[in-house]
């Protein structure tokens, strides 16, 4: 086991530093104040803070010289947030449905263009699908991916150069119309994954339950009967949670 600390870099270690500094303080520091608290040179502060605004994550006040967050450290505290919450809701959930259906159930966001596994409860079963928990996946290769995409904007993934196919639409189309995306061997084969969204109080995605499960366990009329309606049960008592309301005609 390696000591702590043993393959730190400095710079990257000053680098945290300095945004703690400015997340803490309530007056935003000048490049002096932030030398002599954070015992730097004037040109590696310098050129620390100049990294650091090039990405976002630190501005500059023209006319104060003073530095505070940057919009793009804002954002990244904001997705963090947003995960954490989602795991916190969602979890209960997941185990309830990992205990009824006795599958893997998993909570999954969209990443960019791919799908991020997030948090995961198992099921009991001696044969049981690969833990994907932190794992990544194209967005167009799996339920999750297929189901997010279905009621997301399709101009924002034009506008990211993702060219779907007539067929393509037409599959996503039908998951849109059903509102659960099934597939088998998208994430490896001899894997069913069953896939439903979870919606906010303004009709937006959050994310999607998965339930992961062996094919051979995933028989159509298990699917139809049992797993299905439980998936979409427990994905509108999540949305319910974020203040989603289904709106009936």
């Amino acid at each position: 086991m390696r000591e702590k600390g043993l393959y730190s870099v400095q710079a990257v270690i000053k680098a945290i530093d300095l945004l703690e500094t400015l997340a803490q303080d309530g007056d935003n520091p000048t490049i002096a104040v932030i030398e002599k608290k954070l015992d730097l040179s004037h040109n590696k502060a310098f050129r620390l803070l100049a990294t650091l605004e090039d990405k976002g994550l630190v501005e500059k006040d023209g006319l104060t010289g003073t530095y505070c967050l940057g919009l793009q450290a804002v954002e990244m505290a904001q997705h963090i947030l947003k995960s954490d919450n989602l795991i916190r809701l969602a979890h209960p959930i997941m185990v309830e449905l990992a205990h009824k259906l006795d599958e893997a159930v998993y909570i999954t966001v969209m990443n960019n263009d791919e799908v991020l596994f997030l948090d995961m409860v198992d099921s009991f079963q001696q044969i049981k699908a690969v833990d994907l928990v932190g794992r990544r996946f194209p967005i167009l290769s799996n339920a999750a991916g297929k189901v997010i995409k279905s009621v997301s904007s399709i101009d924002l993934f034009k506008r990211r150069g993702i060219q779907h196919s007539k067929e393509l639409e037409e599959e996503l189309e039908e998951i849109r119309r059903k509102g659960v995306a099934v597939d088998f061997n998208g994430l490896g084969d001899g894997i069913c994954a069953v896939a439903v969204v979870i919606r906010d109080y303004a009709g937006k995605v959050v994310g999607a339950l998965t339930l992961l499960a062996p094919s051979f366990r995933m028989l159509q009329d298990r699917l139809e009967k049992e797993v299905i309606p439980c998936m979409m049960e427990g994905a509108e008592q999540l949305s319910m949670k974020f203040g989603y309301t289904r709106c009936y005609a």
